[in-house]
């Protein structure tokens, strides 16, 4: 099920994000980033009028967070304030991983963004990463930039692409 999150949410989705910061270049980060830091990105791009949504999953009694997308700022000029970047992360375990859920926030993230009266939304991919190229271009997307060796992780260079939504 997609809910809208909650700083309540923090923990799991710290859990989900600080997996790929310790092990990808998938995120810039490069030291985990604690629970109340979480809260306080969420609170804030909540408070921005950014949708911040997660993916639950439930059997009996219990819930838990498998994958989560977002809106954020792209750039601070007011001139901007149309266009959004959106995030998905997801659980990296296989029983989350192809099997839709991904497809399924970003889905309803870009009808939030539609909602929300933005005009386009721009996803920023680390490269190489085929499963997120796949999943922007499945959603029409068009690569729009390239920026090589923007930045440095696990001691390599990594490139940077950007694709555009316009909605």
């Amino acid at each position: 099920m997609i809910r809208n999150a909650t700083v309540a949410d923090a923990p799991a989705i710290a859990a989900i994000y600080n997996e790929y910061v310790r092990h990808t270049i998938i995120t810039f980060e490069e030291e985990p980033v604690f629970e109340t830091e979480i809260a306080s990105r969420i609170a804030a791009t909540l408070s921005q009028g950014y949708p911040y949504l997660v993916f639950e999953e439930e059997a009996g009694n219990e819930k838990w967070i498998v994958g989560y997308a977002y809106a954020s700022q792209f750039r601070a000029r007011r001139a901007y304030r149309f266009t959004a970047e959106t995030s998905v992360y997801l659980a990296r375990t296989s029983t989350v991983m192809r099997r839709g859920v991904g497809a399924a926030l970003y889905a309803k993230l870009i009808e939030e963004c539609r909602s929300r009266g933005f005009h386009s939304v721009i996803g920023v991919v680390s490269l190489p990463n085929e499963a997120s190229t796949r999943l922007h271009e499945k959603f029409g997307f068009v690569k729009c930039g390239h920026l090589s060796q923007s930045g440095f992780k696990f001691d390599k260079w990594v490139d940077v692409g950007m694709w555009e939504l316009i909605l």
